[in-house]
């Protein structure tokens, strides 16, 4: 089978694989090449896929969609990290997550700013009145 797992701005991963393991609404599912065709929303979780070498290798992804056609398997999501080993995927999720609240917690913070000013500039329209 061919899984490729698309994010927003690139291809994560696009290369052959013998069997896709994912984490629907409903729980746990395997895909092998022989599967019937098949659709499945993702929830955040754990992701794995047996190369044809044998070598499992996992992604952290988040929520998203999946759909099997044929010979082919596409994942899209908004976030995902692909990792070795399980304890390394758990630390590059970590090190993201923590980059992404820290962006997040700027941004809110200039909000209130920009909101701050609309209601003081507000205030001071009402006032002139």
């Amino acid at each position: 089978m061919k899984l490729k797992i698309l994010l927003p701005a690139r291809i994560l991963v696009d290369q052959e694989v013998q069997k896709v393991i994912a984490e629907g609404a409903n729980g746990s599912f395997c895909l092998l090449p022989r599967h019937i065709d098949f659709v499945s929303a993702l929830v955040p979780g754990i992701l794995s896929f047996e190369q044809s070498s044998g070598e499992e290798t996992f992604v952290a992804i988040d929520e998203g969609i999946l759909v099997k056609v044929g010979q082919e398997v596409l994942v899209s999501t908004r976030n995902a990290v692909r990792g070795g080993r399980l304890g390394e995927l758990k630390r590059m999720v970590q090190e993201r997550f923590e980059i992404r609240d820290d962006n997040e917690k700027a941004a809110r913070s200039a909000l209130a700013r920009i909101e701050a000013g609309f209601v003081k500039r507000f205030l001071e329209i009402q006032g002139r009145r």
